[in-house]
């Protein structure tokens, strides 16, 4: 059975008294040490004194504001219903920037990231003078005289690129008289991240456009040569057989590169539940792929436990992500002489287990500023290298999205002259059963 303490027990009549008394002590010692002297100098009778004191210590002991909580009551009636701190507990949880106006355009709530877009709005005044953006001040005056909803969209420029979608939706509210006014709520939602999409969507569509012209051209135009002047020409037709060979092995791979990636996408938030052993996946890899070494004269070296390391995964995937990381360093970073794939168990930053593991080559390395972009479809250091050697330009697009299927992440590191290395990180699973 649970006790109630002292300090949750419900007020009493007699629990304001010793807070009385203290705040009329003075007055009371006052009025003692007066009719003391009164009394003692014979100009008042000791009973007189006692019956004067005593009134003078009702006076100032008696609670004479008894109607205090009606009165606080009636003061919170006739305050503005809309400035009650439940609205503004409404306002503060909207997940977007939200600014609740009144209908002259002043301020009355607005939520922590509507402050942190417009530092400058503040409580009581006119929105319109800290939100300087001519589409927004518009909207704002069509909204306050039609009482209507209005929308707009703006670009910032400044400190990046954003886009925004402004709001404003008329919002009945009772008056401290019984009707209703109007208020106006402005939210604010981000579209940069559609727009950066559709643009995304955009280049890739004209990037693959142009990256399939340019082996179709090359097929077309040697076609045309085989069948005119090249016709009875057996040593430049097998030339020509050679080199559309080679562009039409290009394009396929282009186009099971696209394929790939459209379907990592489509699973990309259904992460691999299956467990699959990594060091198998590699050891196959880099056996798959040592003639590619023999023929760019690179040795590979692996480092890898002798016991399995287990994750869980999509191994079809997972083979994808090392073939494309090992043949990169095979291809691009050949005048090394040598590739070092490695795995080993180590800790992330969240302080959680993860497999890592890294594919170093020796060769000339990455520029700096070319690191951020790697991933990015069809993006390549140098394009003409990237298409001599048979790129597509996606394949660490498609390593990306495969790692964060898997919720890993790919680290890069380059240094110019002294090589680069790709680190596919995973998180440690427990064992269940192998694929």
């Amino acid at each position: 059975m649970a006790l109630d303490s002292p300090s949750d027990a419900p007020p009493t009549f007699f629990a304001p008294w010793p807070d009385r008394l203290r705040h009329s002590a003075i007055i009371l010692l006052a009025a003692a040490l007066a009719l003391t002297g009164l009394v003692l100098l014979d100009e008042l009778l000791p009973f007189r004194a006692l019956a004067v004191f005593l009134c003078i210590a009702g006076a100032a002991l008696v609670p004479w504001r008894l109607h205090s909580a009606v009165a606080k009551r009636e003061e919170e009636r006739h305050a503005n219903p809309v400035e009650a701190a439940a609205v503004s507990a409404v306002v503060a949880g909207i997940p977007v920037p939200a600014v609740l106006l009144d209908r002259a355009g002043r301020v009355i709530h607005l939520n922590a990231a509507a402050a942190q877009l417009a530092p400058a709005l503040r409580k009581g005044e006119l929105a319109q003078f800290a939100l300087r953006t001519p589409e927004i001040i518009t909207a704002l005056r069509e909204a306050i005289a039609s009482t209507e909803l209005r929308r707009a969209t703006y670009h910032d420029h400044v400190p990046v690129d954003r886009w925004t979608e402004l709001i404003i939706t008329p919002v009945p509210v009772p008056t401290a008289f019984g009707g209703t006014d109007k208020c106006m709520l402005m939210t604010f939602h981000d579209l940069t991240p559609l727009r950066r999409v559709e643009e995304m969507r955009a280049d890739f569509v004209a990037n693959a456009s142009h990256e399939l012209r340019t082996p179709l051209a090359a097929l077309s135009g040697f076609i045309d040569t085989l069948q005119g002047p090249a016709k009875d020409d057996a040593k430049a037709r097998e030339r020509f057989l050679g080199i559309m060979h080679t562009q039409a092995t290009r394009m396929a791979r282009l186009i099971d590169d696209l394929l790939s990636l459209s379907r990592v996408e489509l699973s990309a938030h259904v992460q691999p539940h299956t467990m699959v052993d990594m060091v198998a996946i590699i050891r196959q890899v880099t056996d798959g792929l040592e003639p590619l070494a023999r023929e760019r004269q690179v040795e590979i070296e692996t480092s890898l436990p002798d016991a399995p390391v287990t994750i869980a995964g999509d191994r079809e995937e997972l083979l994808r992500v090392f073939e494309n990381l090992i043949e990169n360093a095979l291809k691009y970073g050949a005048s090394g002489g040598r590739v070092i794939v490695s795995l080993e168990q180590a800790v992330s930053g969240e302080g959680t287990p993860e497999i890592r593991v890294k594919v170093r080559d020796f060769g000339p390395g990455i520029a700096p500023e070319h690191l951020p972009r790697l991933t990015e479809r069809f993006y390549r250091v140098d394009v003409g290298d990237s298409r001599a050697q048979g790129g597509t330009g996606l394949g660490l697009s498609l390593v990306k999205h495969i790692l964060n299927r898997h919720r890993g992440r790919l680290l890069i590191e380059s240094v110019p002259r002294k090589g680069a290395a790709f680190t596919a990180c995973f998180p440690q699973s427990k064992p269940a059963r192998a694929a």
